[in-house]
Order: structure tokens, then C-alpha cells, then sequence
């Protein structure tokens, strides 16, 4: 797998937009919170430019055009930041791999796509194979479990640096289970179209992260927890979902996801 490299004259405090992606703004805003937090925290100067979908949902359905249309918005909103930083793999992975892709006969427009995926980046790998981070300065006291999403793990390289982050937090002891690096079953559209294959591999993750023994499974991508939650809600699972990057930040005060919201925990709004 081809590795992403950080470039060679990194600023002192990088100008980097937070692309915060659909499901972060519309679902579990804390997640963006907590990646502007950790962004700020390395020393980075953090941006939020007004966005909307990086292009994925229509990528994968085949309409093209639709996709490139997206993408041109995403170059041109973040054209003047040094990086890109996303909460998600799969976000990522669309912008780094695909955009290419998109524009590869398009003269005008590939050498700015190209560019534009090269400093694109996942948050836990920006952190630590950009940023250096190796300790987040984090309490949590609890055990949990870390599932590996397919397009962070796949199309991004993000596996070890995730671990080495929560390896930092203090109080959290993170277990092994068994085909973490195995889909959930979510796949964006896919969970749509196939909807009884996407049930019957959800139901093998989630006897997995059972088996593990830990009472919290995390993950860096909102798709895969908001899967995963779902499930163990119907199975009547007393397993916390988060996403890694609030563990992180030391922002849990939520509910985990498909938890019950406390009556308080609406205060923030989106992006």
C-alpha cells in the first residue's frame, strides 16, 4: 500500500481546514469539536470554510458528474489552506484517491485535484505522521475495543496511528478484537442497496466487539459507529459506540452514540 508522506517544509503553525464532512455536521457535531480541539492543540491554525459533500455517495452510485461537480467546490473552498484534515477515512480516501481520478482528462482542473488530495489527510494520521503527536494529554478510565474502517485502513494506511494516540490517554485500556480490520457492513451505499448482507455482516462486527470483553468500541469513522450503534441498540447492547476523536480531546460529556440524549446535550450546533 502506497504511504502517505508529509511535506518536507511544514509551517510552524499550519494553516489547515477541518473538513468536517456531512455526517459529523448533521449527526455528532462533537466530533468536529473535538478535531478542531486536537488540530489546535498540535499547534495548528484551524479553518472551517463553508463546505458540503466531498462527492462519495454520488461517486459510488456512478454519477460522475454530480461527484465532480462537489469536488470543484471542496478544491476551491480549501485552495488556500496548507491541509485538509478530516474525521473520517472514508471522506479522506474519497478526496485522496478519487479526486485524481475525477479529473485525470481534465487539464484545467487535474494538477489543482491532484494538489488538493495531496494534502489531504485523516485526523489521526495528520496528527501523528504530520504533527508529530504522540501524547494527547487525555483521560479516560474505561476499556475499549477499535474497529479499523475499511477506507481509512484500505485507501489511507490509518491503522497504527489511532492505536498509538489512545495509547497516550490515560485511564483507557485499549483490547484487541478479533477481525478489527474486517468490514462492519456499512459501505455508504452499499448498507442501502444490499440491505440483508449489510444486517448479516453488522451482526458479525458486533459479536466480535461482544467477545472482546471491552464495553466501548471506537472508530474514526461516524458511517461504521452509526452501524454499529444501530445494531447493538436492537440487539439491546449495553456497548458504549464513540468516535476516537472525542476520546481523545477528553470530550466525552455526550452520550454515546444511540445513547439517550440528556436533556442538556443539545446545546451545540453544527459547523
Amino acid at each position: 500500500m502506497p504511504q502517505q508522506t508529509a511535506s518536507p517544509k511544514l509551517p510552524q503553525h499550519p494553516r489547515v481546514g477541518l473538513f468536517v464532512t456531512c455526517l459529523v455536521d448533521l449527526m455528532r457535531p462533537s466530533v468536529g469539536f473535538a478535531a478542531a480541539k486536537l488540530l489546535q492543540d498540535a499547534g495548528c491554525h484551524v479553518e472551517v470554510p463553508a463546505q458540503t459533500c466531498c462527492g462519495q455517495p454520488a461517486f459510488n452510485s456512478g454519477d460522475r458528474a454530480t461527484a465532480a461537480d462537489l469536488a470543484r467546490a471542496m478544491i476551491r473552498a480549501f485552495s488556500h489552506l496548507d491541509y485538509v484534515v478530516a474525521p473520517s477515512g472514508s471522506c479522506a480516501g474519497m478526496v485522496r484517491r478519487h479526486y485524481p481520478e475525477l479529473f485525470a482528462d481534465d487539464p484545467d482542473l487535474r494538477g489543482k485535484a491532484n494538489a488538493f488530495a495531496e494534502k489531504t489527510w485523516e485526523l489521526t494520521s495528520f496528527l501523528v505522521d504530520v504533527m508529530g503527536v504522540s501524547d494527547v494529554n487525555a483521560r479516560f478510565e474505561g476499556v475499549a475495543t477499535y474497529h479499523d474502517s475499511c477506507a481509512g485502513l484500505r485507501e489511507m494506511g490509518v491503522q497504527a496511528q489511532p492505536r498509538k494516540l489512545l495509547g497516550s490517554v490515560r485511564g483507557l485500556k485499549l483490547v484487541e478484537m478479533e477481525g478489527s480490520d474486517i468490514c462492519c457492513g456499512f459501505g455508504g451505499t452499499f448498507a442501502v442497496k444490499y440491505g440483508e448482507i449489510s444486517n448479516a455482516i453488522v451482526a458479525e462486527k458486533t459479536a466480535r466487539i461482544t467477545e472482546s470483553g471491552a464495553p466501548m468500541v471506537l472508530a474514526s469513522d461516524l458511517g461504521c459507529l452509526m452501524n454499529m450503534a444501530g445494531k447493538l441498540s436492537r440487539q439491546n447492547s449495553p456497548t458504549a459506540v464513540r468516535h476516537v476523536a472525542e476520546v481523545l480531546a477528553g470530550m466525552d460529556e455526550l452520550p454515546p452514540i444511540a445513547a439517550p440524549a440528556a436533556s442538556s446535550a443539545g446545546g451545540k450546533g453544527g459547523f
